[in-house]
């Protein structure tokens, strides 16, 4: 009589970690993307519905900007410069985390959201040296509603990067994922304040 050893199959594969907050940041970031850029169609036509007046050179433009109203070009530059600068910091925090490098994760988080303090400060700084009212004009009430979104924005950036940071201080460094949600995040704001500062700072 023959007996036959029955041996039982190997496991399959581990099926691959969801991360769900690189998820929610990716959809918070595709949100955030449609309401800006649509808050920056509406300027376009806005801006293409303003009447024609002769400017100083003799071209007929649109009246859209009031010609009293000057744009502090220095500081919108620099704000612009700078949030490239938060993307640098943003991926040095998840290069540190994947080495398990908590120091160097920690200063770069607190770089990040030192940045994003600064360009709210700028903003802020541009909203004094314009000195417009929001119902002044048309131009005044887009103006603010598309920056004052993108300073909500940075708002949350900012407090993105703190919590973020007071996980690197505390040592919890072994699921990446909140890292590159957190540059993820950076990455989005990046995007499109340069999308926000080529149409309203430079454009105008």
């Amino acid at each position: 009589m023959s007996t036959t050893t029955s041996r039982a199959l190997p496991s399959g594969a581990r099926p691959a970690p969801r991360s769900s907050i690189l998820v929610a940041t990716s959809a918070v970031a595709a949100a955030g993307t449609m309401l800006m850029f649509g808050m920056l169609g509406m300027w376009f036509k806005f801006r293409d519905a303003s009447p024609l007046r002769e400017s100083a050179r003799g071209k007929m433009i649109h009246d859209w900007l009031p010609s009293e109203i000057k744009v502090p070009e220095v500081a919108t530059n620099t704000m612009a410069f700078t949030m490239v600068i938060a993307c640098v910091m943003a991926q040095w925090a998840v290069y540190s985390t994947r080495r398990n490098d908590s120091s160097h994760a920690t200063m770069a988080l607190a770089v990040t959201a030192f940045i994003g303090i600064a360009a709210i400060n700028a903003q802020v700084a541009v909203y004094m040296q314009m000195g417009m009212g929001l119902t002044d004009g048309p131009y005044q009430t887009m103006f603010y509603a598309v920056t004052g979104t993108m300073l909500a924005l940075l708002v949350t950036g900012v407090a993105f990067s703190i919590v973020t940071m007071f996980r690197a201080v505390a040592g919890r460094l072994g699921d990446s994922s909140v890292m590159s949600a957190h540059a993820l995040y950076w990455y989005f704001l990046t995007a499109v304040f340069v999308a926000l500062w080529f149409v309203v700072y430079v454009q105008k």
